[in-house]
């Protein structure tokens, strides 16, 4: 029993392709099982971008145990929060992000967030089509950015990352269901070529046995020397907060309210571990063992291009895997970007709008810069997102014990609703000011901001709601 907030459900009539239930509660023949949110996250988790953040770790000069122990730990407080934050909410609710919020906050509020969340989400997923080009690259040999490069370098560049991003947008644009199945479909073989990623590049550094791994790990693979250039220094401290955090938009901010919604059973948030132990754990060790190989081979060769890691490892079937990696994590990341722009002119077909979007994230992938400072780039986008989860959080478990009206903005009728605003501004801008001028590297500010936010959002919400604000309506409540 709670005193959470459950939503009215209004009658919707969609001329939609699928009808995604964008402004209601998803009826109870829509949901679905295990199975369809192990597929989704292993395939989402389990892609191209980990060819990425692999080797990122090598160049920040982690050393092995704290590259493992930290992914150990890191990945196990992720699954925590989408397990205890984030689907018990989502499966009471079951509304989107952006329609949750919308009640709260206020139109014009939300408005604002939609905004911030579908850019972040497009500049993501641009990452991940740029990921998907790399392979085209090796088979059509035009050239591809460095390391440290910010814009596009050859015009086979651009036009291979427009044409996998407009593939992509098309299979997003036709809902969750497709995104599912096509994850489901996918996710199987990945996992095997990515084990063979690793597999690979540890014969080819020389180990023949578990005994030899360790020892090559420490000496050959996670050194724990000096990061590369304009790299930063990771610690266990880094590992962890990134591998939990990298998600943060997700999970403690919250937008997997749009995925587990679908959801027959809250607990079925466990289903994130297929994605995390996996993806964020043995794809990006075996992704830094591909990367330790290059810089061995040619330690002047610093490049971190997915497609030629795979080609190097595994030939054709470690390309094509580059290429559906992108596809399965870039998909459902377009999907929420979609939502979000569609909750800002919501009489806009969600359809249209997401194929808008896939197009906007190829766009968005052509400037490599994203895709080459992902670790900073995930940090600095849970960050921005974090104060609306805390909000949500609150407002759903918290509103009502704490003597102020859950859903303000829906009862009240205002369109701004000023706690949640100053909420989200003041906690961005003091976590920015920490990051700038009090010397806290990013990767550190969201957690203590989080419960900022939530204590914030809870005095502000008490100080400015009138004495007497109308209560929310009764249905709008279990």
């Amino acid at each position: 029993m709670s005193n959470a907030p459950t939503p009215a459900a209004p009658a919707a009539t969609s001329h939609e392709p699928v009808d995604e239930f964008e402004r209601e509660p998803v009826p109870a023949r829509s949901w679905l099982g295990l199975k369809s949110f192990v597929g989704q996250y292993a395939g989402e988790h389990v892609a191209g971008t980990e060819l990425m953040i692999g080797p990122l770790f090598v160049a920040a000069g982690v050393s092995a145990f704290d590259v493992v122990f930290g992914l150990i730990v890191g990945n196990a407080l992720a699954v925590l929060s989408w397990v205890f934050l984030c689907a018990p909410i989502a499966t009471r609710m079951r509304l989107t992000l952006y329609y949750q919020l919308e009640k709260i906050c206020g139109r014009h509020l939300v408005t604002l967030y939609n905004l911030a969340n579908g850019v972040m989400f497009c500049f993501l997923a641009g990452a991940m089509v740029t990921v998907s080009a790399t392979a085209f690259g090796v088979w059509f040999k035009f050239p591809m950015p460095g390391l440290n490069d910010w814009l596009p370098n050859s015009v086979g560049w651009v036009v291979a990352v427009l044409a996998v991003g407009a593939l992509i947008a098309v299979v997003a644009a036709y809902g969750y269901r497709l995104v599912a199945r096509f994850a489901n479909y996918a996710a199987p073989w990945m996992v095997l070529v990515f084990l063979a990623y690793g597999i690979v590049g540890l014969r080819q550094m020389g180990v023949t046995s578990l005994g030899d791994f360790w020892d090559v790990a420490q000496r050959e693979i996670w050194k724990g020397g000096e990061p590369l250039p304009g790299q930063v220094k990771f610690t266990f401290w880094h590992v962890m907060f990134f591998a939990w955090f990298c998600n943060m938009a997700m999970h403690i901010g919250m937008s997997d309210l749009s995925v587990f919604r679908y959801a027959k059973k809250s607990w079925y948030a466990v289903a994130s571990a297929a994605g995390m132990y996996v993806g964020h754990f043995m794809a990006w060790l075996s992704a830094s063992i591909l990367y330790a190989l290059q810089l061995k081979l040619d330690p002047t060769d610093t490049a971190v291009l997915p497609g030629p890691l795979a080609d190097r490892a595994c030939g054709l079937a470690g390309l094509l895997c580059v290429i559906v990696a992108g596809w399965t994590t870039a998909n459902p990341t377009i999907y929420r970007a979609g939502l979000a722009f569609q909750a800002i002119v919501p009489r806009a077909s969600r359809f249209k709008v997401t194929l808008l979007t896939g197009m906007l994230a190829a766009v968005a992938g052509a400037f490599p810069a994203v895709a080459m400072k992902l670790l900073g780039f995930v940090a600095l986008y849970g960050m921005i997102l974090m104060p609306m989860g805390a909000v949500v959080f609150v407002d759903f478990w918290l509103a009502r014990q704490c003597g102020f009206t859950p859903f303000y903005a829906e009862a009240s009728g205002v369109s701004f609703n000023w706690a949640a605003g100053l909420t989200w501004f003041v906690t961005l801008g003091v976590c920015t000011a920490l990051v700038q001028w009090g010397g806290v590297e990013i990767y550190f500010v969201s957690l203590p901001g989080w419960f900022a936010a939530a204590l914030l959002y809870i005095g502000l919400s008490k100080l400015l709601q009138a004495p007497n604000s109308a209560e929310a309506p009764q249905s709008t409540y279990r």
